[in-house]
Order: C-alpha cells, then sequence, then structure tokens
C-alpha cells in the first residue's frame, strides 16, 4: 500500500535524473535535514560539457533580468494544490473531454505537468501585452501578503495577486518577464515533441517575448512571426496608426510539425485552365536561377527550349507520359507542369507571414461576442476565424490543444466551430484566472462576476449555437430531422444555459474544475494543545468541506490520469465507487470499509485502486487488504490518501 505524494511533478529531482543518465558521475547524494536527495556536482558537469571551462567573470551573450533565477526557480517549484470540479458549472459533465479551469495557470500548468507530459499538441495564448493598464500575474517571493497589499490591494476572488504593472512602476519589462518566463518554461513540457505554440503579442514585448522563446524552446526551433492586421480600418490619432499585433510559433524540437492553410479565393483563380482531369495550375520547371539540369526539350510546335531545369529529364518524360506537362501556346513558351485544383484543395497551400482582414479582425470579434450576449463584454477579443486558422496550422483533428490565457474563451469557440465543420475530435483545455469584472463594467452589470464566469457562458452559447446551425445544415440536406435544441431566448440569464442535448459525434461539453488547496488537511499544534478530543478528530486527514469527487480528481492527477477522463459512479458490496477510463482507477472512499468491499474491487482488477487511510472497517481489514488483493489482482497499484 502507498501513500500518495499530493503535489505536483518535483522538475529539479525529474530533470537531475535526466542527467545522471547521461553523465552518472556528476550526480551525487545530499543530506537536506532527514531526507536523502539526488544533487548535480556542477564543477563535474562542466568538464563532461567543455574541453575548457568559462570564467563566471568572462563576459558572453547572453539575455537576462533581474529576478530571472527566481523565474527559473519558480518553474521547477512543485505545488500541493488540487483542482476541485464544478459540476453544477459544467456541461456534460459525466461525457465531456474539454476541460476549463479557474486559477492561476503557473499552479495549474504544473499540475497538468505530470498527467499531459509530452501530450498537448497545439498551445495558443494571448497573455497581457504589458501596456500599462493590463492587470497581470505578480509571482514575488520577497514581500509579505501584508507588504503587498499595503503597497496595491489587487486580488481575484480567490485570493491570487494581480497588479496594474504601469510604465511608472521602474519594473515595467522585469514584471512582465518574470511573469512569462516560468509559465512557458512548464508550458514546453506539456507539448509533445512534434507540438507548436503560439502566441499572440504586440510591439511592446515582442522583441523581449522573442528572445524568452529563443531561450526556452531553443532559437532553431523558431518557425515564424506573423503580423495580423487587426484593424478593419485605422484611426487618425498619433503619429503612426498601428493596425497590426504578432503571433509567434514555436516548436517543441526540430520534428515540430505545421499544416497547411486552406486555399484562398485568391489562390483559386489561378487554377484557370482545364483538361479531361479538371482545372488546374502550372508549376515552374524551368529556372534560370536555381535549376541544375541542363537538357533540350522539343515543343509541340517543334521549338527547341533550353535548360536549365529544375527536374532531371528523365522524370520530365515520365510527367509526360501521364499528360502532365502543359505547353504553352505561345511557340517559345518553357513547358510547365499541371497542378490540379482538386489536388490543391485537399492538401492545402504553404502559410505566410502576413495575415490580412480576412483572418478576422478585432472589430469582428466583438460583433461575435455581442451576437452571443447581445453586448460587448470585451474591449479587444480575438475572432474565431484567426483561432480556426491557427489550429489548422498547428493541430491534427484528434489534438489536444490548450490555452492557459483563455480570456473570452475564443479559442474553444474555434475548436467547436472547426470540429462542427469537418468532423474532427479536437479537445479543449482553458485555463483563466477568476479576474474579478470592473463594477461599471457591462459585464458586471449583466451578472458576471469574473472573466471565467464570462468565458464560461460563452462557450455554452456558442455550444448552442454551433448546434442549431448543424441542425438547419442536415435539414438542408435531408439527412436528418429536427434536432432536440432547447429554445433560443435572446438574453437568458447568466451561468444557467448549461443544459445543452448533444450529438453522439460533437463534444460541446466541458468539465469545470477549480484551482484550490490539498484536500489534505494541514494540522499544527503545539504538544500542549494536544487532547483527546482532538486526537480523535485528527484520525480524518481530509479537510471537511471536500466531496469524494473532490478526493477523486486529487488521485487522478497525482497518478497521471486525465481530468477529462470518463467517470462511472457504481455501487460495489454496499459501497459508493468511482470507476474512471473503465478499469484504469477504482476509487472509493466510504468508511467502514470491510473485507468483502475489498475483494470485490479487487476481483474487478484496476489497474489502480485508492482508498482513504482511515475508511477501514477495523484493524484486521486493514491487516488483511495486501493479501486480498495478491489473491484476487496481485497486479493492481494500491493508493491512499
Amino acid at each position: 500500500m502507498e501513500k500518495l505524494k499530493m503535489q505536483s511533478m518535483d522538475k529539479v529531482q525529474y530533470n537531475i535524473e535526466k542527467i545522471r543518465e547521461m553523465f552518472p558521475n556528476a550526480v551525487t547524494e545530499v543530506k537536506r535535514g532527514e531526507k536523502t536527495e539526488l544533487a548535480v556536482d556542477f564543477d563535474v558537469l562542466k568538464q563532461e560539457l567543455a574541453d575548457t571551462l568559462i570564467d563566471e567573470r568572462e563576459f558572453r551573450y547572453q539575455f537576462t533580468w533581474p529576478d530571472k533565477q527566481k523565474s527559473i526557480l519558480l518553474a521547477n517549484t512543485p505545488v500541493t494544490a488540487t483542482l476541485r470540479p464544478d459540476k453544477e458549472k459544467s456541461v456534460d459533465f459525466d461525457n465531456t473531454q474539454n476541460l476549463y479551469i479557474e486559477g492561476d495557470n503557473l499552479d495549474v500548468l504544473k499540475l497538468l505537468r505530470e498527467t499531459y507530459l509530452g501530450k498537448i499538441k497545439m498551445i495558443y495564448i494571448d497573455p497581457p501585452y504589458n501596456t500599462g493598464n493590463d492587470f497581470v500575474y505578480e509571482d514575488d517571493f520577497s514581500q509579505s501578503v501584508g507588504e503587498y497589499a499595503e503597497r496595491n490591494g489587487e486580488y481575484d476572488e480567490a485570493g491570487n495577486r494581480l497588479f496594474q504593472n504601469t510604465e511608472s512602476n521602474g519594473r515595467f519589462h522585469t514584471d512582465w518577464l518574470n511573469m512569462i518566463y516560468p509559465r512557458l518554461k512548464v508550458a514546453k513540457d506539456l507539448l509533445s515533441d512534434d507540438g507548436v505554440i503560439f502566441i499572440s503579442i504586440d510591439d511592446n514585448e515582442l522583441y523581449n517575448l522573442k528572445k524568452i522563446c529563443d531561450e526556452v524552446f531553443g532559437i532553431d526551433n523558431f518557425i515564424a512571426n506573423i503580423s495580423w492586421r487587426r484593424q478593419d480600418g485605422q484611426t487618425n490619432i498619433g503619429i503612426f496608426a498601428r493596425v497590426k499585433e504578432y503571433i509567434l510559433i514555436y516548436g517543441k524540437s526540430n520534428t515540430a510539425k505545421i499544416g497547411r492553410m486552406p486555399l484562398s479565393d485568391k489562390a483559386k483563380k489561378d487554377y484557370q485552365y482545364k483538361d479531361e482531369k479538371g482545372y488546374y495550375g502550372r508549376g515552374r520547371l524551368r529556372e534560370p536561377v536555381r535549376g541544375r539540369y541542363m537538357y533540350d526539350l522539343i515543343s509541340p510546335t517543334g521549338k527547341i527550349v533550353h535548360g536549365p531545369w529544375l527536374i532531371p529529364e528523365n522524370e520530365f518524360r515520365e510527367l509526360e507520359k501521364q499528360n502532365l506537362i502543359h505547353w504553352p501556346e505561345k511557340e517559345d513558351g518553357s513547358p510547365r507542369r499541371k497542378i490540379y485544383l482538386s489536388e490543391m484543395l485537399s492538401k492545402g497551400q504553404i502559410p505566410h507571414d502576413f495575415w490580412g482582414i480576412e483572418f478576422g479582425t478585432n472589430q469582428r470579434a466583438s460583433i461575435e461576442v455581442e451576437e452571443l450576449f447581445g453586448k460587448r463584454f470585451f474591449d479587444f477579443p480575438k475572432p474565431v476565424s484567426l483561432l480556426k486558422n491557427i489550429i489548422l496550422l498547428g493541430a491534427s483533428k484528434d489534438s489536444i490543444i490548450l490555452d492557459f490565457f483563455s480570456g473570452s474563451a475564443t479559442t474553444a469557440h474555434a475548436v467547436m466551430q472547426l470540429n462542427a465543420e469537418d468532423g474532427g475530435n479536437r479537445k479543449f483545455i482553458m485555463v483563466q484566472l477568476s479576474e474579478p469584472c470592473d463594477e461599471k463594467s457591462e459585464a458586471h452589470k449583466a451578472g458576471y462576476k469574473t472573466i471565467c464566469d464570462i468565458g464560461e457562458e460563452r462557450i455554452r452559447r456558442a455550444g448552442k449555437k454551433i448546434m442549431k446551425e448543424l441542425g438547419n445544415r442536415e435539414q438542408e440536406l435531408g439527412k436528418g430531422g429536427q434536432l432536440s435544441l432547447d429554445s433560443l431566448t435572446p438574453n437568458p440569464s447568466p451561468l444557467t444555459t448549461n443544459s445543452l442535448p448533444l450529438t453522439p459525434t460533437l463534444d460541446i461539453g466541458f468539465r469545470v474544475l477549480r484551482l484550490d488547496s490539498s484536500n489534505m488537511r494541514e494540522v499544527y499544534y503545539h504538544p500542549e494543545q494536544y487532547t483527546q478530543t482532538l486526537l480523535d478528530d485528527l484520525t480524518d486527514n481530509i479537510k471537511k468541506d471536500r466531496t469524494p469527487l473532490d478526493l477523486l480528481f486529487q488521485v487522478m492527477l497525482d497518478l497521471g490520469v486525465k481530468p477529462s477522463a470518463k467517470i462511472e459512479e457504481k455501487e460495489i458490496a454496499g459501497k459508493h465507487v468511482f470507476v474512471v477510463n473503465e478499469n484504469e482507477l477504482i476509487a472509493c472512499f466510504d468508511n467502514e470499509i470491510t473485507d468483502k468491499v475489498v475483494k470485490a474491487i479487487a476481483k474487478c482488477k484496476p489497474l489502480y485502486a485508492a482508498f482513504r487511510d482511515s475508511s477501514y472497517a477495523s484493524d484486521s481489514v486493514a491487516a488483511n487488504f495486501a493479501q486480498i488483493f495478491a489473491t484476487y489482482s496481485p497486479n493492481t497499484k494500491k493508493k491512499v490518501l
């Protein structure tokens, strides 16, 4: 029987293990209190990595700022928090594979790191731009809560610290860099080897962000910097109209995969020629600069055409046999290769790094939100069309897509919309700090207390809208009757439109989880404070306000089981149990567990079995526990909390 560790991955020890695999002589053991841990002998490691040592006083190229070392440590420090489910705010909790997580995204990323290590194909984030008006996270190590409150006093409803990073701050860039750096460090671990990250940013921190990404992801893994025109028109204020933003793209490794863009209407016009196979365009074969194959060709009119050519002669003759060569009507024209429209429609075109208003704008995005809510709640949301194109480039049809600055939840909307259009099964994970809405804002007046409230409701309404459009489409195509949808009211009350019927193929649900402190009690008493009553009360190490479902999610995170996993609630031998992913995990947190209950669960042969440490009906049950599992399911890994 093993105790659950009840904390996120210790990245320092994980990294040391990796170093030990390559340089075992550079890793040693040190004593810290009563605990023995692995540690790196950096002098030995330096010797292994260079034939000459770098003098610490020697100048070198580097990108740094105040507190950078603390940011690195912060990324590696484990947390003892947990994620608590909220079924009432969720949509289709039992079946959905989508997640919406409320809380500080750094702690959330750490909790997800072990479970989703190398499993996220695409990340998109739209972090605060550091304009001097954005509230950003402050991960400060040196100030007490009282000192911070006296200086600033801004908190969200969960007690997370927020501050307005004005240019008069003196740490204007430092604070922003300290915020973004550890989050990108942890996020990289979640990406698959072929995964990619897209980051929206403006001029204020573009170059600092580029340097951070070069360091975190590697300069060789830079893919592109897209300039996106975010405005339909332009203002006539100031000395220069700023109408663009940027989208930085990096891969996790050199195996990162980027998709192609759908063929634009403009590009389709290039396929103007036609033969018995259909419409086609023309690809260049003769190229004076890049061509390296020299041979002569004779046109159908008898004209000799000289090289250099891009392909060898035998390849040209093969294309000719397949009727894939287009000879122009001009007598002295060079032959071209036929490229069929049907082929390009399925393959797509290589993306470029300037995206115009056809990809959507902030104004159109505001209208999208207004169409869902009846009012504009965000000043500069991202349009669904922009995110759809990003997802097409960065993810496949069954990928998990993470956005840990969820904001208006455009990413979730785009995932559902794209799945509805192409039959994909993409899943989303949205993470958003529970930032309070300004009391004077339209959102607060409409009943939304936090950004999370708006984001969750946006997903509910977008899902309902998509389902209605699907129903209309099916009727038009004659492929089905009416879909059973709730009646659409123009302005339903906030947080009440979460009862949606779903089709078997389109997941428009989401499971709401909330970052919170550990489910385990933290009890500290002086010896003279202990009484028999207190000792009796301490036999249960679980906080009194925590439910069995809360405990289940902490166990799932600890065991690396995805919080989006299928959960069934059953009764086994008279006790309530959770069955996760069929038989991957069976958990029972009821009291008075008997030999009969243990035997019934063991006979199910789960991969993991989890119980409360204080739940056994008697000492004999605890003593028999291991033997029962050894008899009926010896391979089950048994855990207690």
